[in-house]
């Protein structure tokens, strides 16, 4: 008994092989087969023992790969960018050819840059299909191809956001003139003012509050508190 707790203590002791979690997340996704995964895993616990350039013979030891078959999946993954072969300077200032798996590691940063762009790109879309459905709610019917049309133009050509189209909207709603026109008008006067994020439309219109009440501040403070910013009538 006490043979074999020792044993354990010795495993337990031994370095362990660090093994980034995406890895095992991405590898399928980089079309990469089990068993090119396995070797790269191999690579990573040589590696770990300072041993750089595993022979196929090395790889084979470890493994139920005949040295020839590793030497195939080695090139196949070479092939695919996964893993190269660079060179190092040992202390001698000798010249060491070493396998570096820097290339995979490239590719599943790229691949998660790729995912998040798409995540980021659903998700606006989602966000401009609910801008529809909400001036479809405050108009009370279906638009139609032109007022379609009109609000995709402000997305594609203009470059304003869901967030400010539906601030636009809201503006609109606010001075009881719901039409595109009328928003259209808006939108075109906060791109002027470079006015780009709900914030900043919130804080010029409380500045313009502020203009309005200063000199009436003592005799009717409190009249102001639902004062309609009109946009389209400010003059610089």
């Amino acid at each position: 008994m006490k043979k074999d707790e020792h044993r354990l203590r010795l495993w337990t002791q031994q370095r362990h092989v660090t093994v980034p979690q995406l890895f095992f997340q991405t590898y399928k996704e980089l079309h990469m087969s089990d068993d090119e995964a396995l070797i790269v895993l191999h690579l990573l616990a040589f590696f770990e023992e300072n041993v750089e350039f595993p022979t196929p013979q090395d790889l084979a030891a470890r493994t139920c790969f005949v040295p020839n078959d590793i030497s195939m999946k080695m090139q196949r993954l070479m092939q695919k960018g996964f893993v190269e072969i660079t060179q190092g300077v040992d202390g001698s200032g000798r010249l060491f050819e070493k396998y570096s798996l820097a290339p995979l590691w490239s590719r599943i940063v790229r691949l998660l840059e790729q995912k998040e762009m798409q995540q980021q790109e659903t998700s606006v879309k989602n966000e401009e299909g609910e801008i529809f459905a909400l001036f479809e709610q405050e108009f009370g019917r279906l638009l139609s191809p032109m007022e379609l049309e009109t609000i995709n133009t402000w997305f594609d050509q203009d470059g304003h956001t869901p967030a400010i189209i539906k601030a636009a909207l809201k503006e609109a709603v606010l001075a009881g003139k719901i039409s595109l026109r009328y928003i259209d008008r808006i939108l075109f006067e906060w791109k002027k003012k470079n006015i780009t994020s709900p914030k900043q439309i919130e804080q010029h219109s409380e500045q313009f509050r502020a203009r309005q009440i200063k000199p009436v501040q003592s005799v009717a403070p409190t009249t102001t508190s639902g004062m309609f910013y009109n946009w389209l009538d400010e003059r610089e």
